[in-house]
């Protein structure tokens, strides 16, 4: 674990909190431990960060960063700056992404090793209700918190060659002419915005009727039209039936027959939970398709076990992953956390267009409360001075329960998931069309757009 905090040799073996993992949930959970005055041993088998520093979050959004460059440089002619696109170096582009992995990792040990967590280098497994053994070696927790974290799922498929999954796509040196994206969820729709930018003949083959299929759809329909103006093909509705490759190329053969080549395929069927081999089951820990089975305060029922992050059911993303870190160890410091459901979990699609979403889809929301007990206003970015500057489109969606709270926020288009934040608060904090609606929202920015909609859903639209 080069440049990890390696102390597995200390004599301590004996923990207040013991974490097997640390990604973004374990270490979270580790910090706010020591915040709190426990002693905490952190057990990690590669790199501290975890998927979310090394092969997921921050690489992806590097490259992202890289090929909205490649975009702006193709078509910034149309607003009189007179650039062209030569090439891209893509060595350089993961040399790139490398730096920023590289210095975010040295500022994590760095700083685990600041507030004295104790990282155990090593391959854990539990062990027994209290105990974590790494390599041989016992160590012992007050309580156990296990936050093994996800892996990509393959559906079988044999990753190698002309088949990738997103771990071996960041670390290419070269683009290739064509991809197959086998999925049209979050990861898949990052990947084949992102090789489509940088010149790439992309095909999403997605077995849902939809590309991004957990979101409203009203902003699946913009997603789609943009990607299809984009020139980024698509398969929805039939679900995959064989992939293979050769020495010059990849083919993924369809149930119905229909088949589609490519230079290589990219499998980004989502990711499941990293629990096997771990010594869960044996423990006598509840088990669901490979999910650790918690109640809503994610304790296991079993001794003082905890689970975090990926491996308990729901949406896998980092900042759920945090957010479970820190309430565990606030619930074991007898602090009472509020717990934060699933639903209240912003989320962000890294495309072009960007998606931003928080709390019910219209359709959740209609199934839930009824759809005579629905309110939604929509607000569509032309009307938005700074979007128009930006030369994009999309829109915002913002719905309510009737006479009620703001329950769900939505929105596409360049850059809109910086509009997360205010959207959270709208949500979380159980806010009226009517109170948000007085907001100020400065001149011009795409920010102004959750206001127009917001005084829309309020029945005084200002510029509807």
């Amino acid at each position: 674990m080069q440049g990890s905090v390696n102390v597995a040799d200390s004599a301590t073996t004996e923990f207040d909190i013991l974490i097997l993992g640390g990604g973004s949930a374990g270490y979270s959970a580790a910090l706010r431990a020591v915040q709190l005055g426990f002693t905490v041993g952190l057990v990690e088998k590669s790199n501290l960060g975890g998927t979310c520093l090394h092969t997921g979050c921050i690489p992806t959004k590097a490259y992202l960063h890289a090929a909205e460059l490649a975009s702006e440089a193709r078509e910034a002619s149309k607003y009189g700056v007179n650039t062209t696109l030569d090439s891209i170096d893509m060595a350089k582009v993961r040399s790139y992404k490398d730096g920023i992995v590289a210095g975010k990792f040295k500022g994590l040990t760095g700083l685990l090793k600041m507030k004295k967590v104790t990282v155990i280098e090593g391959e854990g497994k539990l062990t027994g209700t209290d105990t974590i053994t790494v390599d041989g070696t016992a160590y012992k927790g007050k309580h156990i918190i296990l936050a093994s974290g996800s892996v990509s799922k393959t559906f079988g498929i044999e990753i190698g060659g002309k088949v990738l999954t997103s771990t071996e796509a960041l670390q290419m040196d070269y683009l290739p002419k064509s991809a197959i994206v086998l999925g049209g969820g979050v990861i898949g729709s990052e990947f084949a915005s992102m090789w489509n930018s940088m010149g790439v003949d992309v095909t999403i083959i997605e077995g849902l009727p939809h590309l991004v299929p957990n979101e409203d759809p009203a902003i699946i329909k913009v997603l789609e039209r943009e990607f299809k103006k984009r020139g980024i093909k698509s398969s929805l509705g039939k679900f995959f039936k064989t992939v293979e490759q050769d020495a010059n190329g990849a083919k993924v053969t369809l149930e119905d027959g229909t088949a589609f080549e490519a230079e290589i395929v990219l499998v980004a069927v989502g990711r499941g939970p990293n629990t096997e081999g771990f010594g869960y089951d044996e423990q006598g820990l509840t088990m669901d398709r490979g999910f650790v089975i918690t109640n809503e305060r994610l304790h296991t029922g079993v001794a003082n076990i905890y689970a975090i992050g990926d491996i308990v059911p729901g949406v896998q993303l980092a900042h759920r992953s945090y957010q479970q870190g820190r309430f565990v160890i606030e619930d074991i410091a007898g602090l009472n956390p509020h717990v934060v459901e699933d639903i209240n979990i912003p989320k962000v699609t890294y495309s072009e267009p960007e998606i931003a979403s928080i709390g019910y889809s219209q359709p959740k929301a209609e199934e839930k409360f009824g759809k005579e007990n629905v309110q939604v206003a929509e607000y569509n970015l032309a009307g938005n001075g700074k979007s128009s500057i930006l030369g994009t489109g999309g829109l915002v969606k913002v719905i309510r329960e009737k006479d009620g709270p703001i329950i769900g926020v939505h929105a596409v288009g360049k850059r809109m998931g910086e509009q997360i934040g205010e959207a959270q608060m709208w949500v979380v904090w159980e806010a009226f069309p009517e109170d948000v609606a007085q907001f100020i929202h400065a001149h011009p920015t795409q920010n102004e757009a959750l206001g127009e909609a917001a005084m829309a859903l309020a029945g005084a639209p200002l510029h509807g």
